[in-house]
């Protein structure tokens, strides 16, 4: 049975890690004391859902949390701290301080400890995240005991909706480009101008017509994509921002 620790204290636990190719102690005091800290925790390191949507969104959206009060983002596994560095690496994910919990000491004092020895894991963490004011939980969002690996609750943007309900997110913003077009050098600059952080993705021409086909119903680069909504081209940019 998992537990809801909201209004306790986290567990007093010291955590090894590896900086610098020196070992170092880590305290909880020194995580939380004094501090607005949001955690999450999950199963693994470089476990699909982990790399692919918990931790990078927690990472996209940490300057927002940051705005609104939040002093740190710490990501808990039950992985040893050189397994936790090199998936921070992998997922340059310089905002989220990654906490390896090797042991499993603060897991298991979070009731969040499982079993989940026929995947050949052992003992790990069961996903959920938490709001943690000068390490007192305020607010636990554990994900629900079913099969498999649940992940409805513990999102970075259910945990921005109660940290901030009208906090602003960033823009989400892809430009579908080929290369040497001058259209999609002039959409890219006009995003650049307006402050638009937008991801380039080239297309080369063994690919782009399916693709832009498929993804736009267009067969012309650039393509450019805002929070899902697609604007399409140079001109199309023009407009929609002199709006």
């Amino acid at each position: 049975m998992l537990h809801n620790h909201e209004g306790q204290s986290i567990p007093q636990v010291t955590f090894r890690i590896r900086e610098n190719n020196e070992w170092k102690s880590i305290t909880s005091d020194d995580l939380f004391k004094g501090k607005t800290v949001v955690v999450f925790s999950l199963p693994g390191a470089f476990t699909p859902t982990c790399s692919s949507t918990h931790l990078p969104r927690y990472n996209e959206l940490a300057p927002v949390f940051f705005r609104h009060g939040v002093d740190s983002i710490l990501c808990v596994s039950v992985n040893d701290t050189f397994v936790m560095n090199e998936w921070s690496k992998d997922q340059e994910s310089d905002n989220i301080m990654m906490i390896p919990d090797g042991n499993g000491e603060f897991t298991e004092g979070m009731g969040m400890l499982v079993d989940k020895a026929d995947l050949g894991f052992g003992k790990r963490s069961w996903r959920y995240s938490m709001l943690v004011k000068d390490g007192v939980v305020e607010k636990m969002f554990i994900e629900p005991q079913e099969p498999g690996d649940p992940f409805k609750v513990s999102d970075a943007d259910t945990m921005l909706a109660h940290v901030a309900p009208d906090a602003k997110k960033p823009d989400q913003v892809v430009v579908l480009s080929k290369d040497g077009c001058p259209f999609c050098a002039k959409a890219k600059q006009l995003l650049a101008d307006q402050g638009y952080d937008y991801i380039d993705l080239p297309l080369d021409h063994k690919v782009r017509g399916k693709v832009l086909g498929a993804v736009a119903g267009k067969m012309t680069a650039p393509q450019v994509f805002i929070n899902g909504q697609l604007i399409g081209g140079a001109e199309d940019v023009e407009k929609f921002l002199a709006k």
